[in-house]
């Protein structure tokens, strides 16, 4: 329901100097003023490299808002990269164009991307991805929610922390799998009348994978 001319009477009564800081917006009636407190109205996240590590240390409760809902929009640089990810059966290569050290049992190569660009004797020219990530087949990255949790038993176990499908939907455990351009949301609730604060790590893109595991079904993702 519209709550609107409501909110613009009593500011009408008592003035509109509404207290805006965060712990205080539900006794103030000032929800309007919070950020994220709805799934549909959540703060917003944007992610172009991976991988990545979100960190949130905040608190919701009253008398606040009791929700905090964060939208993560993922569109991932294809040519950039913070690690290198290995292809099945292979393994990251490093090299190093300024130190030659010289080797009884090996020659140092010569590397020239623009010299060898056709197929000689059944041999494809090499494709040197510098700093960007491989080229697979129905790519999908990794999302890792960690509580890492405040110590406090009595805060702890009556926060509610939770991966979110772009379908709003909470899913069974701590990981996700999206496309590279996708998006999802992490939702912080309480579960007590009190402020209780949360420390919560969310990690994008350590795993970069073709399809999606076995173990990834319908019912996982699925939870409500």
């Amino acid at each position: 329901m519209d709550i609107t001319p409501q909110i613009i009477r009593i500011n009408e009564i008592y003035g509109a100097s509404d207290n805006t800081q965060p712990q205080t917006l539900s006794a103030s009636r000032s929800l309007n003023y919070a950020s994220g407190a709805s799934i549909h109205r959540p703060a917003v996240e944007n992610l172009k490299v991976i991988p990545f590590k979100f960190r949130y240390e905040d608190a919701v409760g009253l008398f606040g808002a009791e929700n905090h809902f964060v939208k993560i929009n993922v569109t991932i640089d294809q040519n950039f990269s913070l690690k290198c990810f290995e292809e099945p059966f292979w393994q990251c290569a490093q090299i190093d164009y300024i130190h030659i050290e010289e080797d009884s049992y090996y020659a140092s190569a010569e590397i020239d991307l623009e010299e060898d660009l056709i197929v000689v004797n059944t041999y494809d020219p090499a494709n040197i991805i510098n700093g960007g990530l491989p080229l697979i087949f129905d790519p999908y990255i990794s999302v890792e929610l960690k509580n890492l949790k405040t110590g406090n038993q009595y805060y702890d176990n009556w926060l509610d922390v939770c991966l979110y499908t772009k379908e709003r939907q909470p899913i069974a455990g701590d990981t996700l799998y999206v496309r590279m351009n996708d998006y999802f949301y992490v939702g912080f609730s309480a579960r007590d009348t009190r402020r209780l604060p949360y420390n919560v790590e969310l990690s994008v893109g350590e795993e970069l994978r073709s399809g999606l595991p076995a173990w990834y079904t319908k019912d996982y993702v699925n939870y409500c």
